[in-house]
């Protein structure tokens, strides 16, 4: 596991865009030189990158990871319609006109890799390259689809079952410690994960619904002071802001249909998960014919929280990556 200095978050004020009202997100920075903004998913925080900000400084890059819309002390606005692609990319575009930044590199992980994706589409210009981790280039299937791969049963799917507001928030707010305590796990291997969700004779993608029944088998992947840094926020905030994330995905869809269809040429990088049972390396398949800049890699055994659980693998690929495509002689 590597070390690291996890950088004092600051709220930066971010001015209003099309129909939104100005926001806040608590941001953490340090470093110098090329900025490269790391996203963070869902339950996540802009902690989970407490590995990567550090060795991205050090390689010579001002490395920057806001609390993103709906997270801890950031902005969290009210209608389910703030959470759209529209406004979590606006969001990133207004941090760097507050920062002063022309453009940047986006990492993202899971929810955040969506956001970074979506960067070049909706803001070229600001957008130099991108770094997707687990989440790879490609369109989010719509909640039909996803609901017909339970047989309409929306509670065995987490994203269907999210889609119902404060329904989700009811089972998981008072339970903050368990679902992290059970989530930031080493991964089960394929085969038995796939297992696990058969084990009714139903396909059932919805650990969210079930966490006391969810055994802690394998070690954890943080200390029990990152746990509690993950458990205090989420304590404090809830998880709607960030399942309201997932009630927009039809809607992204029709807004912004391009996403995940229309080829990329920039500089891109992949890095799968192995073991990922939430985004496994086979989604990223299709990235070459639509990436005509890429690079893969894959990291063996890895679950869905890589950049936690490899830190060290992770920060290698993506600085040697950003070295050899951004940094000057």
């Amino acid at each position: 596991m590597s070390t690291y200095t996890w950088p004092q978050g600051r709220p930066v004020k971010i001015a209003a865009r099309a129909n939104q009202s100005p926001i806040s997100l608590t941001v953490h920075e340090t470093g110098e030189g090329p900025a490269v903004v790391f996203c963070h998913g869902f339950p996540e925080l802009a902690f989970s990158w407490r590995h990567q900000l550090p060795a991205v400084a050090a390689a010579g890059f001002r490395a920057i990871a806001p609390d993103q819309r709906g997270y801890t002390d950031s902005s969290a606005p009210p209608a389910v319609t703030d959470y759209g692609l529209t406004e979590l990319c606006g969001d990133m575009a207004g941090l760097l006109d507050t920062l002063k930044i022309d453009r940047a590199i986006f990492v993202g992980h899971d929810w955040g890799g969506f956001v970074a994706w979506a960067m070049p589409l909706l803001y070229p210009e600001r957008t130099a390259g991108v770094v997707g981790v687990c989440t790879p280039y490609m369109a989010i299937p719509p909640i039909s689809v996803l609901r017909a791969a339970v047989n309409g049963k929306d509670e065995r799917m987490y994203i269907v079952w999210f889609q119902e507001p404060g329904r989700a928030e009811s089972v998981m707010d008072s339970k903050a410690r368990l679902i992290f305590d059970r989530l930031m796990r080493a991964p089960l291997d394929p085969a038995e994960s796939a297992k696990r969700m058969m084990a009714s004779g139903e396909l059932d993608m919805n650990p969210f619904r079930r966490i006391e029944e969810l055994k802690p088998e394998t070690p954890t992947i943080v200390t029990s002071e990152e746990l509690d840094t993950y458990v205090h926020a989420y304590e404090k905030s809830g998880f709607r802001g960030g399942i309201n994330w997932y009630r927009n995905i039809d809607r992204n869809l029709r807004e912004h249909p391009e996403i995940g269809v229309k080829p990329l040429t920039l500089p891109c990088l992949m890095i799968t998960a192995e073991w990922d049972g939430a985004l496994p390396p086979r989604m990223a398949a299709g990235m070459p014919a639509l990436c005509s800049d890429l690079e893969m890699h894959n990291i063996e055994r890895a679950g869905h929280w890589v950049q936690q659980e490899f830190p060290d693998e992770v920060n290698r690929t993506i600085v040697d990556w950003l070295k050899r495509r951004f940094k000057k002689a």
